[in-house]
């Protein structure tokens, strides 16, 4: 039995360890900066939209109950115009028959500050009014000897307004009247409480909002980061993919060279062959950086088209291969450096691909008036369904990085003009690249 408990205990599971926080990707922390953005640019927006609501219900508030004070003030100093004393001092005021306190409802009361009874009420009010109400209002008047005001409620659930004014007896010194009267605030209430809740839904709906066109602009905002990272990560992956090879070769040669199993002069021809190329593709790849970046300004300026592939195609070097050129005289704007090095890269990609397998390459570049550059090969030409990606890194084939074709695209565009490519007469592949042709002003004379 003890053997037993010993193995079932050591099949138990052992105890998992505290997963780690895996750090944010550099994305992620612009992303999360875009929710943080998006959620202050929230939270601020309710604070003001919460803000003027309250001060809008506040002075709604406000305004009403200084409208309905306002009208019961007015009705009790009109009543007060009714009230005289006689000559022994004795108080007259009108008959309630006659209805002068009926609507809104005024009770009359008389008496000293310690109780004030009631002298004439409503022959036929429109509201009922609780009589404590009336006695509270009034008493509370009479000793402090200014008009007072208070809320209440009635048997029906309505809200009423009273407010009681005092007057001085016949001798000025002592108050010994006092008229209150009252007025239903029901609907001035539902008209408040709906304005409350109409802010309360707006705020809610202008919140969302906000949160909405916060979060589209800090969007917005957060895009070019984005796009400087994607090009950061994508001229990181360029290198990588581009200089593994090279590299490769050349620690292979190296190792050779260590052993001895290879003529050294042969083994330093290679090694300098393949340090061109990464020299070639580092230029590439920092080129091409510089062109997604936008750190190379274009310096238009009127040039010979025809000369300029004339240059290209002497400074390039043959190695056994036949390059001709047909040019026609073309002058076109553009920055001489960029359109070079586009030029450079079409002849080189037809020396490098445009023909079989030991055989020399047979390239033709025609320049025609329209500020059109032709690089025909006859080579093996290209499936017509990769035609589409060619110009993107990494679908040139035969080896190729394809950073050379994406870059002559690119200078093509910024140009205004275009790269297309199409089957060769000569049985390989055409390369046309177009670029506007500068049209001097006319002079008015």
């Amino acid at each position: 039995m003890r053997a037993a408990r010993t193995r079932t205990a050591g099949r138990r599971a052992a105890p998992r360890r505290p997963r780690k926080d895996v750090p944010p990707t550099p994305a992620g922390r612009i992303r999360r900066l875009r929710r943080r953005i998006a959620l202050l640019f929230a939270l601020v927006s309710a604070l003001a939209l919460v803000g003027m609501a309250a001060v809008a219900v506040h002075a709604d508030d406000d305004a009403w109950r200084s409208q309905v004070d306002s009208d019961l003030k007015l009705r009790t100093s009109e009543f007060s115009a009714d009230l005289h004393y006689d000559e022994q001092g004795a108080l007259e005021y009108p008959d309630p028959k006659e209805g002068g306190y009926d609507c809104p409802p005024v009770t009359l009361f008389t008496g000293t500050a310690e109780k004030m009874t009631v002298a004439a009420r409503p022959h036929r009010t429109c509201l009922t009014v609780p009589a404590d109400a009336y006695q509270t209002a009034a008493d509370d008047a009479a000793r402090e000897g200014d008009v007072v005001r208070l809320t209440t409620t009635a048997p029906n659930g309505h809200r009423l307004r009273l407010s009681a004014q005092p007057f001085t007896g016949p001798n000025q010194d002592t108050t010994d009247t006092v008229a209150v009267a009252a007025v239903d605030i029901s609907g001035n209430l539902a008209d408040h409480d709906r304005l409350a809740l109409l802010l309360t839904a707006a705020c809610a709906v202008l919140v969302a909002l906000s949160a909405l066109a916060g979060h589209w602009l800090a969007g917005r905002a957060v895009r070019p980061a984005l796009d400087a990272l994607d090009q950061q990560e994508a001229f990181l992956a360029d290198a990588a993919h581009d200089l593994r090879t090279p590299v490769a070769s050349v620690r292979v040669l190296a190792e050779t060279g260590l052993r001895g199993e290879a003529d050294t002069t042969e083994i330093l021809r290679r090694t300098l062959r393949q340090s061109t190329r990464m020299s070639e593709l580092v230029d590439d790849l920092l080129t091409r950086a510089r062109l997604m970046a936008g750190a190379v300004p274009l310096d238009r300026e009127p040039l010979r088209l025809d000369q300029l592939v004339d240059a290209v195609v002497a400074d390039t070097p043959a190695d056994g291969h036949r390059v001709a050129v047909r040019a026609e005289p073309v002058i076109v704007l553009a920055d001489a450096g960029l359109l070079r090095r586009a030029v450079a890269n079409l002849l080189g990609n037809a020396l490098a691909h445009g023909h079989g397998p030991g055989q020399p390459a047979d390239v033709e570049v025609t320049v025609t008036a329209d500020g059109t550059v032709a690089v025909d090969d006859a080579g093996p030409g290209i499936p017509s369904e990769r035609a589409a990606s060619l110009f993107e890194r990494f679908h040139s084939g035969g080896g190729s990085s394809g950073l050379g074709l994406s870059i002559a695209a690119w200078v093509a565009h910024t140009h205004g003009g275009s790269l297309t490519v199409d089957p060769s007469t000569r049985g390989g592949t055409r390369f046309l690249l177009r670029v506007p042709v500068h049209k001097p002003a006319r002079s008015s004379g």
